[in-house]
């Protein structure tokens, strides 16, 4: 099964830490980690194996948009930052857009991705 991770600048820390906690039952389910190149790297430097995408801002969230809608992508945990603006925002609407399309699971904080990788 293949997820993808996004963290906004400010939430990038969390995201390393949400995936070092749950490291083992990802191996133990298998998953496959796509995400966005700086995010990507940060999880890399973490010790976790990833395929990177391009940056968010330079098409990286497009890139996992279609994965979505193309079915390879069963999974989305995006920690998003709503107190800061982002270039990139109409990519995100359309890659949380494309998640409802297609009836794929979004987490948007880690309460929710919690939740989503608990029911892995």
């Amino acid at each position: 099964m293949e997820i993808a991770i996004i963290a906004h600048d400010g939430k990038k820390a969390d995201m390393v830490q949400f995936l070092n906690q749950h490291k083992e039952k990802l191996q133990e389910k298998n998953i496959s980690i796509i995400s966005t190149g700086t995010t990507g790297g940060k999880v890399e430097n973490a010790g976790i194996e990833v395929t990177k995408m391009l940056s968010g801002p330079l098409g990286g969230d497009a890139q996992i948009a279609a994965r979505v809608a193309e079915g390879i992508c069963k999974m989305v945990i995006f920690f998003r930052d709503p107190l800061e603006k982002h270039p990139h925002e109409p990519d995100v609407i359309m890659l949380m857009r494309l998640c409802d399309v297609h009836n794929v699971p979004l987490a948007t904080n880690p309460a929710t991705a919690e939740l989503l990788v608990r029911a892995l």
